[in-house]
């Protein structure tokens, strides 16, 4: 009878995802981050996709509390300080480009955080901080598939290398 219990359980987790925990979901630690520029509005728009555990568990460091993500705009300041230590834009002069931060949406277990970043032309030199999870998980990988114009690249950036220029 144990056995036949067990069994319906590994099936009742396989078929209701929501059910399992995030811990035994994702043993792996990755964002993924899309940014294409709108040469008509001359803005970088940038999608990011985190594990919603790890970005509450990132955030609640940040902010020294326990949090829980909402639909609300409760956490939307939090959310903002730390995009921006931990992820943005720098010109060749070193000077950080300013993000709009323009909402946030919530899938089953990821959550989805959109920016915008004015840039007008030339882009060239500029470079990309994706720090994002990295002081919380050391095998935190995080993709990037940027897209200017017709030219299209994929960077990874994991701790120790944060911080590329966009060529």
């Amino acid at each position: 009878m144990r056995k036949h219990a067990l069994v319906l359980m590994v099936i009742a987790l396989g078929a209701f995802p929501s059910v399992r925990s995030a811990a035994v979901l994702h043993p792996f630690h990755t964002s993924i981050t899309q940014i294409d520029y709108d040469p008509k509005t001359q803005v970088f728009e940038v999608s990011l996709r985190v594990f919603t555990d790890d970005f509450e568990t990132a955030l609640a460091r940040e902010g020294n509390q326990p949090i829980k993500l909402d639909e609300t705009g409760q956490h939307d300041a939090l959310i903002e300080g730390y995009l921006r230590k931990q992820f943005g834009f720098t010109d060749p002069a070193g000077l950080r480009k300013a993000a709009r931060f323009i909402g946030k949406e919530f899938e089953v277990e990821a959550t989805w955080i959109y920016l915008e970043v004015p840039c007008p032309p030339p882009v060239s030199g500029l470079r990309l901080r994706n720090a994002l999870l990295t002081e919380v998980f050391e095998d935190q990988v995080n993709v990037v598939n940027f897209t200017y114009l017709s030219a299209k690249r994929t960077y990874l950036f994991k701790a120790d290398n944060a911080l590329q220029p966009l060529d």
